[in-house]
């Protein structure tokens, strides 16, 4: 059994180099062992691309040598087809009789199917080692799955004495409350999830981007909330550079000519008489998006607190201190790591 932790262990370090690209699947490592020593390995790099079995055989320098292999994979191997062939056929056609899995997949395309077909074949199948370490790698991808809904990152910024925006401003230009490496930190984990939320008054005050102009990464998709369509629209949310969903309580207040022009301007109505968490987890799931980082402001972030709508919170604290102003969401959580971030305190919380 240590053996096999210790494969999959690699398989799982693999499929990180993943994160942020293979959307909408998972992350996924595999290694080729024979005779306890890797002759193979890969991951999945992107949608669309071969998947981190096809890579890891394809870079077995003798196929021979592959009956007699053991082939690990972090996640069930697929077995319909998709944008690929089904890799459990390649593991079989390339007469590979022992396979060990770290997690069934949820998708129900595949949810024990990969297995099924593996053992029909003749296979001699391990599964579930490392199962949690495997199911939290793709902790996006297991949420969105099984709870139908995308994983939720709550992130903010606040002074010291307990505040994330200051009573007034001169202009619409962010008020920075945490340094420019905290800044950058940001805009990595933008490139690592689909989506990014904020608020009506967030937008109004700071006319923000939510792109990863910091990071070389892809932006993602924009969801602002908009109720009466009180958003300007020469705001950046509204450039159309970006897909951005916008949440109102009236389509009507988007004027088709604007609409038109905007072609990745997606409207989709709520009612903002209800609770407006679960219904935003409904848009995304419908919009197929696994996860995303809700950034703002302290109205839209205590209102998933509240709902209980959240997986993980990253906190940071500023060393600026405002003695008023907008005071920072009140949350309850499990602490799993605090860090210094260049002059920043960052806290990270897990909905436990």
């Amino acid at each position: 059994m240590k053996i096999h932790e210790k494969y999959i262990k690699r398989c799982i370090s693999l499929a990180r180099n993943g994160l942020g690209n293979t959307y909408p699947n998972p992350m996924v490592g595999s290694v080729v062992v024979q005779n306890n020593r890797i002759i193979g390995e890969g991951w999945h790099q992107k949608a669309g691309l071969p998947h981190a079995e096809v890579n890891a055989i394809n870079a077995v320098a003798d196929e021979s040598l592959l009956p007699q292999s053991t082939i690990y994979v972090s996640l069930e191997p697929c077995s319909h087809f998709g944008k690929t062939p089904p890799c459990s056929d390649l593991i079989i056609a390339k007469g590979i009789k022992k396979v060990v899995i770290g997690t069934v997949d949820p998708f129900a395309k595949v949810a024990g199917k990969g297995i099924k077909k593996l053992l029909d074949a003749g296979c001699e199948v391990a599964v579930g080692i490392l199962e949690k370490e495997c199911q939290e790698l793709n902790k996006r991808f297991f949420t969105f799955h099984n709870a139908k809904r995308p994983f939720i990152i709550l992130k903010w910024a606040q002074t010291n004495d307990g505040f994330i925006a200051p009573e007034s401003k001169e202009n619409r230009d962010p008020v920075w409350i945490t340094g420019s490496t905290s800044r950058q930190l940001v805009h990595k984990w933008r490139a690592e999830e689909q989506a990014i939320l904020v608020g009506t008054n967030t937008v109004i005050a700071d006319n923000p981007k939510l792109n990863t102009r910091l990071w070389d990464g892809s932006d993602p998709v924009r969801i602002v909330l908009d109720r009466k369509g009180r958003i300007p629209k020469a705001s950046a949310v509204l450039d159309g550079s970006v897909e951005t969903i916008v949440l109102t309580e009236n389509s009507d207040s988007y004027s088709a000519e604007y609409t038109q022009q905007a072609e990745k301007l997606i409207l989709e109505v709520l009612d903002f008489d209800k609770q407006i968490a679960p219904q935003i987890c409904e848009v995304l799931y419908r919009n197929e998006l696994q996860s995303i980082i809700i950034e703002g402001g302290a109205r839209t972030l205590q209102s998933f607190i509240d709902a209980g709508l959240w997986d993980e919170a990253r906190v940071f604290t500023g060393k600026t201190i405002f003695n008023s102003g907008t005071e920072s969401p009140q949350l309850k959580g499990k602490l799993i790591d605090e860090q210094e971030i260049g002059n920043d305190n960052l806290k990270i919380y897990i909905n436990d």
